[in-house]
């Protein structure tokens, strides 16, 4: 809490534009995919299924774990059925919490970039669709935690994206404004939860997106972490 006290005394002259940097954190800050492949592969061996490989895993995740395994299921047979899915997602929760750093990295340039941001006085969010103690357990893990002051999860609020509120509810909680700020994503649902809130979007290319990056939509796409502080100010709405 004080780290967020000290980012809200911050006046807007003090921050470049934009002030506000929101993340989204599965396929955007952090390659999560080969511990979520892990944990639902632990739940399609249990119940007899295939297990999906890393690559399919990629694109599938982004939407939660019940919609993630729901995908897994229907593409290794039958259909899970509905009565079976809150026991089916209970299993992959429990194994992912208790596996939740074992191969999951920020990807290159991510921990660097966050710092330089930081030193230069932007409030850095994440909202993200994974749930909250999730994010802040993984966030932990891998020494991030102090640099993200505010992270909202899927059980965060009553909502989450592509609702926009969810994105602005972060910016909020920051102390930031909506016309001041940028959300970095990986997917159709950062894209969709931007627009929906008026607020700029860039997209990384090396992320979890089921949709072609460059049919996205986004205002940029960047290849890597190293060219996104160059694009921050392209992002200010006339």
């Amino acid at each position: 809490m004080a780290a967020l006290n000290r980012l809200r005394v911050l006046t807007p002259l003090s921050v470049p534009f934009p002030e506000t940097v929101v993340f989204d954190l599965d396929g955007t800050l952090v390659d999560t995919a080969p511990d979520l492949t892990a944990a639902l592969n632990a739940v399609m061996i249990r119940e007899g299924r295939a297990p999906v490989p890393l690559s399919d895993v990629r694109h599938m995740v982004g939407r939660g774990a019940r919609v993630l395994i729901e995908r897994a299921m229907a593409a290794s047979g039958a259909p899970a059925q509905a009565a079976e899915i809150g026991r089916l997602v209970a299993h992959f929760i429990e194994h992912y919490d208790a596996n939740i750093a074992v191969t999951s990295r920020p990807f290159e340039g991510a921990e660097a970039l966050a710092r330089r941001l930081t030193a230069r006085g932007h409030r850095l969010g994440i909202c993200t669709n994974k749930p909250e103690a999730l994010s802040l357990k993984l966030m932990s893990a891998l020494n991030l935690r102090d640099l993200f002051p505010v992270i909202l999860g899927a059980d965060s609020r009553p909502y989450r994206k592509p609702d926009p509120r969810h994105l602005l509810d972060t910016i909020a909680d920051l102390g930031g404004r909506p016309g001041s700020a940028v959300l970095v994503g990986d997917s159709e649902t950062d894209v969709a939860t931007a627009r929906a809130a008026n607020v700029p979007v860039i997209v990384v290319s090396f992320g979890y997106t089921e949709t072609p990056v460059h049919q996205l939509d986004a205002d940029i796409v960047i290849d890597h972490f190293d060219a996104l502080e160059a694009a921050l100010p392209a992002m200010r709405r006339p």
